[in-house]
């Protein structure tokens, strides 16, 4: 099976595993996030931008440069509640399997 540098092999079709993972990560720490009793004041950002990552996985590769930005905007929203912290390690590491940011 042919791949492309950086991208893992499919199966069973077209889709890049990166992406499926990605996917998953986002569904699981958006049903935990829709899961957390308390509330905070930026739940609601953390809500759109990961609706933002989830719509860009269903449209096939996404950009990289969003990913990462979703990401910061993500963990800047939800980052202090500890409840959370495993499922946004899941979706930072699954942003981190499309490759390293270039160097400057």
């Amino acid at each position: 099976m042919l791949r492309s540098l950086g991208q893992r092999p499919v199966s069973g079709g077209d889709e890049d595993l990166r992406v499926a993972e990605l996917r998953a990560a986002v569904s699981r720490l958006r049903r935990q996030l829709a899961a957390h009793p308390a509330e905070f004041p930026d739940r609601g950002i953390a809500e759109d931008e990961l609706a933002a990552l989830a719509a860009m996985t269903i449209e096939g590769a996404p950009e990289i440069p969003r990913l990462r930005r979703s990401l910061l905007v993500i963990a800047g929203a939800i980052g202090s509640v500890s409840a959370l912290s495993r499922g946004l390690s899941e979706v930072r590491d699954a942003v981190e399997g499309f490759g390293q940011p270039p160097r400057r």
